[in-house]
């Protein structure tokens, strides 16, 4: 979820409406997320959809990001090892 809101939070497109027939609504969106081929099955892909207030997402999951030791886990939060996975997000728009 962070890597999709990071993918388009700095990101405008303020001329869609003239851009794709129906405007925002209209968008189709290519979602591809890359994830660890061992966290695929932990991926929200509702909650990644959630992240975008307009068009159509579709979200493609494929193999890729990585996982680091961050060298700490912290039971409190929920960690159950001292991994740190990362995520990678490509959105692509279209109509």
């Amino acid at each position: 979820v962070r890597a999709a809101r990071n993918a388009i939070e700095f990101n405008s497109i303020p001329s869609i409406g003239a851009l794709v027939p129906g405007g925002y609504e209209g968008m189709k969106l290519a979602i591809d997320v890359a994830v660890p081929p061992a966290t695929r099955d932990d991926v929200d892909v509702d909650a990644i959809a959630a992240v975008f207030p307009y068009g159509s997402p579709v979200i493609t999951l494929q193999d890729g990001g990585a996982v680091f030791p961050s060298g700490i886990a912290l039971e409190a939060m929920g960690d159950k090892n001292d991994d740190i996975i990362v995520a990678i997000c490509c959105v692509t728009v279209g109509y």
